[in-house]
C-alpha cells in the first residue's frame, strides 16, 4: 500500500494552512512531523482525514492509486485510514463498548451480535492490558488526558489501519502510558501499518526509529531527512527552520 500527498493546499476560515505539501508513505513506514505551534500539521492530519473545517484548494490524496481527495470520513476510514485527534470529543451516554461496536461493524461489514462483540472485544482488551471496565464507560467522558489516549491507542490495535495519523499521542501521559502506546504503533509496523506522527516529544526516538522525519513551517514541509533530524531539533529547537 502507499499513500500519496501530492501538491496539497488548504484553507481553513479563509487562511492558508497548508502550502503545497507533498509527502508518500509506505506499508510500515513511520513519518514523524515536527514544527512549532500553528505550522499546520494538526490542519495537514485533519484534511487528510476529511474534517469539514478545512477546504482543499489544490492537490490530491492518492491511497494506492485511487484518488480519495474528496471522500467523506467514513468513507476514507473504510479505506483504512485512522486519525488520532490532539484534543479527543467527549461523548457522554454512548458506552466505549457499543462505540466500538458500531465502528466495527460499518468498517468490516461482518454481521456480529453485540453479546457476540462484548466477549471478542474484552478478550482483546485484555491483551492490550485495559480494564474491562473501562469499556463501559462513557467514551471520553471524565477522563484523564493519559486514559484518553490510551482508548485511543487500544483502537489503534484494535482497528489495525492501513494508515494512521496520531496527533500527539504521546502528550500529557505517563512512562507506561507511552510505552504501552508505542508497543501498539512498533507492533502494527511490523504488520504494515503506515505511520505519520505528530510529536513535540523531544526523546521520541527512544520509543521508535522513523523512516522519515519532515519539518513544517508556515504550512509548507521546509526540511525533510532522517533520525538525525529529529536528534537535530530536540538539542536546537525549531528557531533555525
Amino acid at each position: 500500500m502507499k499513500l500519496e500527498i501530492k501538491n496539497l493546499s488548504v484553507t481553513a476560515e479563509e487562511k492558508d494552512v497548508v502550502r503545497d505539501v507533498s509527502l508518500s508513505m509506505g506499508s510500515g513506514e513511520v513519518h514523524i512531523l515536527m514544527g512549532s505551534n500553528g505550522s499546520g500539521k494538526s490542519s495537514l492530519v485533519n484534511t487528510l482525514m476529511g474534517h469539514s473545517k478545512y477546504k482543499i484548494t489544490g492537490g490530491n490524496i492518492i491511497l494506492d492509486g485511487e484518488d480519495i481527495t474528496d471522500l467523506s470520513t467514513d468513507k476514507k476510514a473504510k479505506k483504512g485510514l485512522f486519525l488520532s485527534l490532539q484534543h479527543l470529543p467527549e461523548i457522554d451516554g454512548v458506552s466505549f463498548t457499543n462505540f466500538l461496536y458500531r465502528s466495527y461493524k460499518e468498517l468490516t461489514g461482518k454481521d456480529i451480535t453485540l453479546l457476540e462483540f462484548n466477549t471478542f472485544v474484552k478478550a482483546e482488551a485484555e491483551k492490550y492490558g485495559l480494564s474491562p471496565t473501562f469499556l463501559r464507560r462513557s467514551v471520553n467522558a471524565g477522563l484523564s488526558g493519559g486514559e484518553k489516549k490510551q482508548s485511543e491507542a487500544f483502537q489503534l490495535a484494535f482497528f489495525e489501519p492501513k494508515f494512521a495519523f496520531l496527533d500527539e499521542i504521546d502528550s500529557g501521559v505517563d512512562i507506561d502510558a507511552v510505552e504501552k502506546i508505542f508497543s501498539v504503533i512498533n507492533t502494527l509496523r511490523k504488520n504494515g501499518t503506515g505511520f505519520l506522527l505528530i510529536t513535540h516529544y523531544g526523546k521520541i526516538l527512544e520509543k521508535i526509529t522513523p523512516d522519515y522525519v519532515h519539518i513544517m513551517k508556515e504550512g509548507k514541509i521546509v526540511r525533510s531527512g532522517g533520525p538525525e533530524l529529529a536528534e537535530e531539533i530536540a538539542l536546537k529547537g525549531f528557531k533555525e527552520e
